[in-house]
């Protein structure tokens, strides 16, 4: 079934965050060689982008590599840092074609000079293209994100260009990643665990959370949709009461 066959909700969540989990086990369960869960979890991802931006989704975020997988064994690691490179390459057509901007967030130092100018580059590539914005999270973790923009307050504080007694939450959610994208509405994770694994700690705060055991490279768009049309469904109080909440929806 193409991706446009696919009914979307009419309410739709403005930044679906994606934690693709699975790959692993998806290659033992089918008896693939080594690896080749995560080259299968990498195909998986291109119809997803599609339905996504087709169906009118702002920001899609993917966690590919996290801060804590570089503790994985170094022929792991080695080979997702090649399927990262050959990911980027290969979603450029498809970035050109559907005018996707094409982003990356997490702790570029530790990542090779040859990755990070491959990022840097498909980055400049599609910074006009507005159509939607895929994300890509590499060597990421929530931690230290919120660690890293504590870390732009207290150089602003130390410059004497602000008082640490005026830091509020607000200003701290300038400086943490993706601060200029809406805050992740929906947050999804394949394979069968029910956590977030310290995936956008600050930015998911109210996301509406689907878990499903679904192994990665298995997940299709008819799955997201199934998501998204219970996430229409529920009600989202950020702290108010039904009562609030139904009144303001019946002002509008």
């Amino acid at each position: 079934m193409s991706t446009s066959a696919v009914t979307a909700p009419n309410i739709l969540p403005r930044h679906i965050a994606i934690i693709m989990d699975g790959n692993n086990r998806y290659g033992k369960a089918n008896n693939l060689g080594k690896g080749q869960g995560h080259i299968a979890g990498k195909t998986a991802l291109d119809p997803i982008v599609e339905y996504c931006v087709e169906t009118g989704i702002e920001v899609l975020t993917v966690f590919a590599f996290s801060s804590e997988n570089w503790q994985r064994p170094p022929s792991e690691v080695a080979l997702l840092m090649q399927l990262l490179a050959s990911t980027i390459d290969e979603q450029m057509p498809r970035m050109k074609k559907y005018c996707i901007r094409l982003r990356f967030i997490g702790d570029r130092s530790q990542l090779s000079e040859e990755l990070q100018a491959l990022m840097a580059d498909a980055e400049a590539e599609t910074a006009s293209f507005d159509a939607m914005t895929l994300v890509i999270a590499i060597s990421y973790g929530g931690q230290w994100d919120i660690a890293h923009a504590a870390k732009q307050l207290a150089k602003q504080v130390q410059a004497g260009e602000l008082r640490a007694e005026d830091i509020s939450a607000e200003m701290l959610g300038e400086q943490v990643q993706l601060a200029d994208a809406p805050a992740v509405d929906m947050l999804v994770r394949t394979g069968g665990d029910y956590r977030i694994s310290n995936f956008l700690l600050w930015q998911a705060a109210y996301a509406e959370l689907f878990f499903t055991p679904t192994l990665w490279p298995d997940f299709v768009p008819e799955e997201l949709a199934s998501m998204m049309a219970k996430f229409a469904q529920r009600q989202r109080r950020f702290g108010k009461t039904s009562e609030q909440v139904g009144i303001e929806q019946h002002s509008r």
